[in-house]
């Protein structure tokens, strides 16, 4: 079978790395070399919201050799991704521009959502332990330099995300800002943190029991492989012993803890913050296993790669987890699961009689799954301005694994369901929708509203719903015993918006049932 030599770039807030893999059905993935460069992105981006020209101009001299360390492995393919200290400069698409010019490498940019879900494919490529530790309640803490990202996970499935501007570079220009001594870095990084952390507590931890957490970071993380601190299995610690690691890495300078870990002197004050950030975390959770697999970035975006490309079966259903996400993001909210149920098996039902039709795809298909789960989830807030509020509500609210460009198509779909669509004349600088993602919006409303009608009593009346394209028409057969008076009295409306979208009137066909 041919094997893919694939490289996997990250632009991190702290450092460049590169992973150089051999990915094949029968092999796996196999890492052939991790090439790293320290090079400070973050500092200047959280400080002050763009990167110095001096960055910019070392960023492209390492991407060059990047690109000749490529050609003597006969890189095949690769992908190279941006995190905070790209995503949050105020000149994004310039600078990304320029490194494409200067060294032929495009870089695409990954929403948060999008990064954490990345790491979380990294964890997943191990693939023996993923599935064992998973089994119980876990939190994987996933690091970062300019936030820290908390989910939360019980028999396998995602209960919550959420993200805190805690991360290690952030705290780090905090604490140099506070010209904080070394005897009081663990008690002001505790201070900064609390609050945040005992807000997620209140509001997420009350019912979940969390026996295991899987940390992801660039320092910790690297330490915890030390079986000297491990034991016999590296990367996998009790928390007892993670304490007892911690308190003696708290008696030592920053000098001196670099000298003792072998790790550069740089990285001392970075990997302290993470251990201690860890350690709030493992008190609050009251958990009782750590695991740090000592994977980056880079290992889920090679991941990725070979999912995409059916290289390998991927054993994991990670589709799964997003739609867990929005069951639960519903619950919290107060929606309606069984109406959600419905409306998810007629939308579902009329999107694949129609494919031929709409031209849309696996991933459409999935934010109409996500748009019917979270269809009412803004009467939490107004029953009048319920399209509006539901609209903010999935905007402020992390959907792990979706871009921030498919959340607005899903809060767009959800607003419009119940408001009167609004059509496009060019995204403004809040938004991200251009004309083809305005499209999937109208596609996928046209067909959201119709399942809405189907069910305007919200009482489920079709036991079963058939739909079929024939005549230029969209012909739902349904069964039911019931009165569907209302349901056929007011599908006028939602008939008459899909029909302009589409170019197919949909009309409803009852078959009683006695």
């Amino acid at each position: 079978m041919a094997i893919t030599t694939f490289a996997a770039i990250d632009i991190g807030s702290y450092d460049l790395e590169m992973k150089i893999f051999e990915i094949s059905g029968k092999g796996g993935m196999k890492q052939v070399d991790d090439i790293r460069y320290r090079l400070d992105l973050g500092s200047d981006t959280y400080a002050e919201g763009k990167v110095s020209y001096e960055a910019v101009n070392e960023l492209c001299g390492i991407l060059k050799e990047f690109q000749n360390i490529m050609k003597a492995y006969k890189v095949s393919d690769y992908k190279a991704y941006g995190t905070s200290a790209i995503r949050e400069t105020q000149n994004t698409k310039i600078l990304l521009d320029q490194i494409r010019q200067r060294t032929g490498i495009k870089i695409d940019v990954l929403s948060n959502s999008e990064q954490r879900f990345m790491d979380y494919k990294s964890i997943a490529s191990k693939t023996e332990d993923f599935n064992k530790i998973m089994e119980k309640g876990t939190a994987i803490v996933d690091i970062g330099g300019g936030s820290i990202q908390l989910s939360l996970f019980e028999k396998g499935s995602l209960i919550t995300t959420q993200n805190m501007r805690l991360g290690v570079l952030r705290l780090q220009e905090w604490l140099n800002r506070l010209n904080a001594a070394s005897s009081k870095i663990e008690e002001l990084i505790d201070e900064l943190a609390t609050a945040q952390l005992s807000v997620f507590k209140k509001m997420y931890l009350k019912d979940c029991k969390i026996e295991n957490i899987i940390v992801v970071d660039d320092y910790l993380s690297v330490v915890l492989q030390n079986a000297a601190i491990t034991g016999d299995r590296p990367g996998v610690i009790d928390t007892e012993t993670y304490m007892n690691f911690l308190e003696s890495v708290h008696a030592r300078t920053m000098p001196e803890i670099a000298g003792t870990l072998n790790i550069p002197r740089e990285n001392a004050l970075l990997l302290f913050i993470s251990a201690v950030l860890v350690k709030r975390i493992v008190k609050m959770m009251d958990a009782s296993l750590l695991w740090a697999p000592g994977v980056t970035l880079c290992d889920g975006i090679a991941y990725e790669y070979a999912e995409q490309h059916k290289i390998f079966k991927v054993e994991h259903d990670f589709e799964t987890d997003i739609l867990s996400s929005a069951e639960n993001i519903s619950k919290r909210y107060m929606g309606s699961k069984k109406r959600g149920e419905t409306l998810e098996r007629i939308a579902l039902t009329i999107f694949d009689s129609m494919k031929r039709i709409h031209g849309m795809g696996k991933r459409e298909r999935l934010l109409l799954q996500l748009s019917t789960r979270l269809h009412d989830c803004g009467k939490y807030i107004s029953m009048v301005n319920l399209g509006e509020c539901s609209y903010n509500i999935i905007m402020s609210t992390e959907i792990i694994g979706l871009s921030h460009k498919e959340r607005e198509i899903v809060a767009n779909v959800v607003k419009y369901n119940h408001e009167p669509f609004v059509y496009y004349y060019g995204a403004d600088g809040r938004s991200l929708l251009d004309e083809d993602a305005y499209l999937v919006v109208a596609k996928l409303t046209a067909i959201l509203r119709v399942a809405n009608g189907l069910d305007r009593s919200h009482k489920q009346k079709f036991k079963d719903v058939k739909t079929v394209v024939k005549d230029g028409q969209l012909v739902i057969h349904v069964d039911t015993a019931a009165d569907i008076t209302l349901e056929r009295g007011l599908f006028t409306k939602r008939a008459d918006f899909f029909e302009e979208v589409y170019s197919i009137r949909p009309v409803i066909r009852q078959k009683k049932i006695f």
